[in-house]
């Protein structure tokens, strides 16, 4: 049995899926925080966001997240490393990624996205 996660492929990605997802405020703030952290470094471990919710919970939100195409998960051993799927968004649906993170970033406080989240800073 393969532990590796489904994705969908980029034209398997579907606008209302996607928007739906980021209707949930958990979700829009994991992008939101896996977005600021492509600067860094393009992966952020689950564990990184602890601070949103329960164990738990967060596997159902990254795993509506990557079923509608927004994210990729990579299995290595027991963690999972996830990043957004920005070439495959921005094909499908230009600036729509850049437009919810520039929409997020405005109203971040009101969202609590920057102090409920947890992310490790790279070496």
């Amino acid at each position: 049995m393969s532990r590796t996660p489904s994705h969908p492929t980029r034209e398997q990605i579907e606008l209302p899926m996607v928007l739906d997802c980021l209707s949930d405020p958990i979700r829009l703030a994991i992008v939101y925080q896996l977005a600021q952290q492509e600067r860094v470094s393009s992966e952020l471990c689950c564990g990184d966001f602890n601070g949103l919710s329960g164990k738990s919970n967060l596997a159902y939100h990254f795993a509506k997240l990557r079923e509608c195409g927004l994210m990729l998960t990579r299995v290595a051993g027991t963690n999972r490393f996830m990043r957004l799927r920005r070439e495959d968004m921005d094909a499908r649906f230009p600036g729509l990624l850049d437009a919810v993170i520039k929409s997020a970033t405005r109203d971040a406080d009101r969202l609590q996205l920057l102090t409920e989240c947890e992310t490790v800073e790279a070496s």
